[in-house]
Order: structure tokens, then C-alpha cells, then sequence
């Protein structure tokens, strides 16, 4: 068994793989990931699995917004943007497109050609192109994360470029009398819109997205008719990251 962590900013996913694909998965809030399985010591926080009652593994390999600053008891970590690469060939078979994944507080855009990463793009100064982003819109319309992520018809304006000033400006269509389904789609517009130029930069015919906004359908089917192109949402499309993580570790144990 192989064992891949990402260690996300708003959640942590671990996937347990064998040669036959994915055995099992679970996803965590961060803060009570660490509790179940942090310890702490002299040197910070240590994820020790086997003192968690996880098992033991032929290997652990881990990447995300934590890999850096917590240490996981007898992991290999690898870079993110490797981690969803490897992720998303495994997961989908294709070697030649450009991944979008939205993450809960970044964006990246990663460009593969024959298997290998030529370029990308990622935007992690600003919360507007994020899962936060929408989630704290989805809040303000009193709906949750998963009806907002449907809406894409009649999109309402929203200029604001700041994902404070949005809150502020979304109270106002909603004062102005707009529906919650314009609202909505008008909301997961202005995703499209900050993440358009990346796609346009490092353009394939084929967008694979990946992250937990890419359950919905409202995001990708306006990718899909806004820049014409095949969108492919990979079965597990929030797990692309721990997926790419133990597939690596597969791969190095040969």
C-alpha cells in the first residue's frame, strides 16, 4: 500500500493506493487532521500514522500548502504542481493538456505535453480565483457551496476585483432585486474571468479540472462554452493531489 498526502490551507486529503488503484480516501479539515494524527515534539508538530491507527505503508509521500512546515514521519514530499501533474495523467490517460485546479485559497494552471510540465501559472495573492472566495459568497446568498457551484445562466455584473469588495457589492444586486440563480452565476463568472487569462496563456484543446470547485458544473460549462475547449473532471477531482503523491510512490518503489 501507498499512502499520499496533500496537506491543503482549508483541508487535507489522504489517498491509500495499491497497483490496483485507489483503496481507500478520506479527506480531513486541516485543524482536525492535526489532531488526530499530529504529536508534538521539540521540533513542531510530527504526523505519525501508526501511533493514529492508519497503518503502516510501502510509502508515504506528501505535498500541499503544509509540506514544508510539518513534518510526516518517513515521508518523501514533492512539489505541488508535480503532485497534481502526475495526478491528473494517472487519473484521466491523457499526456497532452493544460490542468486547471482550484484550490481553497490558490489557483494553478499547469501546462503537459507529452507527460511532462512546460509551464504554468498559479495565483495565490488574492482570494477572488478561490474556494474561499466562493464559499464566502455562498454564504452571503444563505445557499450552500454546492447550489452555488450549479448556477451559470444569466450571469449578473460583478466588477469588483477584491474578494471583500465583492461581498459588498454582491449585498448590492442582491438589494437591487436580481435572482439567487443570476446571482450565482454572476458569481462563479467572476472566477472564470480572473482564471481566463491563465487559460488563455497556456491554452490546450483539453482543460482537465481538478480541486473541489470542479464537483459543480457551473465553472467548467463556462470554460467549456466561453474558450472552446474539452473540459474532463477526473472521477476524483479533489483528491488529484494525494492521487499524484501515491502514484509517485508507486512509481519510485518500481
Amino acid at each position: 500500500m501507498f499512502c499520499g498526502i496533500d496537506l491543503g490551507s482549508r483541508s487535507v486529503k489522504v489517498v491509500v493506493m495499491n497497483e490496483s488503484g485507489v483503496q481507500s480516501s478520506e479527506i480531513f479539515e486541516t485543524v482536525q487532521f492535526y489532531r488526530k494524527y499530529g504529536k508534538p515534539t521539540p521540533e513542531g508538530l510530527v504526523v505519525d500514522f501508526n501511533a493514529g491507527g492508519m497503518g503502516e505503508f510501502s510509502g508515504v509521500v506528501a505535498t500541499g500548502y503544509g509540506r514544508n512546515t510539518i513534518n510526516i514521519k518517513d515521508a518523501t514530499v514533492i512539489a505541488e504542481l508535480k503532485a497534481h501533474t502526475v495526478g491528473a495523467i494517472w487519473q484521466t490517460g491523457l499526456r497532452d493538456f493544460t490542468l486547471l485546479d482550484l484550490g481553497g485559497q490558490d489557483s494553478k494552471v499547469i501546462k503537459v505535453r507529452k507527460g511532462r510540465m512546460v509551464d504554468f501559472a498559479t495565483n495565490d495573492k488574492c482570494a477572488a480565483s478561490t474556494g474561499r472566495y466562493l464559499e464566502n459568497m455562498a454564504t452571503v446568498l444563505g445557499i450552500s457551496l454546492e447550489e452555488l457551484s450549479g448556477y451559470q445562466e444569466n450571469p449578473v455584473e460583478l466588477s469588483a476585483t477584491c474578494a471583500i469588495f465583492g461581498e459588498s457589492e454582491l449585498i448590492g444586486r442582491i438589494v437591487e432585486g436580481y435572482s439567487v440563480p443570476e446571482l450565482g452565476a454572476g458569481v462563479n463568472y467572476t472566477i472564470f474571468k480572473r482564471i481566463k487569462p491563465m487559460l488563455t496563456s497556456l491554452a490546450s484543446e483539453t482543460i482537465i479540472f481538478t480541486g473541489g470547485v470542479a464537483l459543480g458544473k457551473g465553472i467548467g460549462q463556462m470554460i467549456r462554452a466561453e474558450l472552446g475547449v474539452q473540459v474532463v473532471v477526473p472521477t476524483y477531482p479533489q483528491l488529484n493531489g494525494a492521487i499524484g503523491c501515491a502514484v509517485h510512490g508507486r512509481e519510485k518503489r518500481g
